[in-house]
């Protein structure tokens, strides 16, 4: 499970997110990365923790299957996190395919697009 201080929560950091943040499709999700961001709302720290949000439409499935993708996209954020910059504000949208994909599939797409937004991929 991914700690409460790595998680998203505030409808305006996931705003900031999506809209100022670099941006990496794949087949299953897509991945917004905002990078390097002090947190203002946790006075007196310069390093915020990095954070991670997810967004599962219903387009993803019934209830118990946006559930599933939500936890295994977490537990795949948990080990990732240390990863990315600190202060890092980063959103997973889960695409209709995400689903029907199992965890090693979730894994591969995941990992193809944090390596494209910090700089390790091609187009």
């Amino acid at each position: 499970m991914l700690p409460t201080e790595n998680r998203l929560r505030r409808r305006e950091d996931f705003a900031t997110a999506v809209r100022r943040g670099r941006r990496a499709g794949r087949p299953r999700l897509v991945v917004h990365l905002r990078s390097g961001v002090t947190d203002p709302h946790a006075p007196g720290q310069n390093a915020a923790p990095t954070r991670a949000g997810f967004v599962v439409s219903k387009a993803v499935g019934g209830a118990v299957v946006r559930n599933k993708v939500k936890r295994r996209l977490r537990h795949l954020m948990r080990d990732r996190v240390a990863l990315l910059p600190p202060g890092s504000l980063v959103v997973v949208r889960a695409l209709p395919g995400a689903g029907d994909a199992d965890h090693a599939q979730l894994a591969q797409d995941l990992d193809a697009a944090l390596q494209r937004l910090l700089g390790g991929g091609t187009r």
